[in-house]
Formats: C-alpha cells, sequence, structure tokens
C-alpha cells in the first residue's frame, strides 16, 4: 500500500503536512483531509501559541520530545509542515514503507 499524500519520510525522519484547526474544544487528530492531516487544538492561533501547542501535541502522539519536532513551513498559515525526527510511534495512517 502507498503512502498517503500528507506524509514522507525523509531517511529517519516524518515530514508530516497539517491542517490546524485552533480553539477547538479538545485536542484531536481528524484525520487525512486531501494532502494534509487535519489537527484540532485547543490554543487561540495568537503569538504563537498554536505552534507551541502543536509541537506538544505531536511530540505526545509520535512519542518524542518536543526537542524533536520542527516547524518547517507555515508559522502563520492553517497548513504547516512539521519534522518529527525517528518517531518512536506513528499513530494510526502512517506507516513507514
Amino acid at each position: 500500500m502507498g503512502q498517503a499524500a500528507f506524509y514522507r519520510w525523509d531517511g529517519d525522519a516524518l515530514v508530516l503536512r497539517v491542517k490546524a484547526q485552533p480553539r477547538a474544544s479538545r485536542d484531536e487528530v481528524m484525520g487525512a483531509h486531501g494532502d494534509c492531516w487535519r489537527i484540532r487544538i485547543t490554543a487561540p492561533p495568537v503569538d504563537g501559541a498554536a505552534n507551541a501547542h502543536l509541537i506538544k501535541f505531536l511530540a505526545r502522539l509520535f512519542q518524542v520530545s518536543p526537542a524533536q519536532v520542527t516547524l518547517e513551513g507555515g508559522d502563520t498559515a492553517r497548513i504547516k509542515r512539521f519534522r518529527i525526527q525517528s518517531p518512536a510511534v506513528l499513530p494510526e495512517g502512517i506507516t513507514r514503507s
């Protein structure tokens, strides 16, 4: 089975394209939505709060330290690109192959 359009592997790093929905009632992965992985987060999109919250959320989800999650693009946009170095856990819908 081929890899989904919302992520790719770059060596041991997972590059993930995320569509963020801030100010949600809870933090949750909504799943693939076109070429993005839709994630709802409780943080507001103010002064980088949503980006910092997304980094912590992704770190918990992939069981890595927040230092292993880097925002590579989309700092002020809803669609963002993250690099997750050596994820320990792969959520449903993401495979190593």
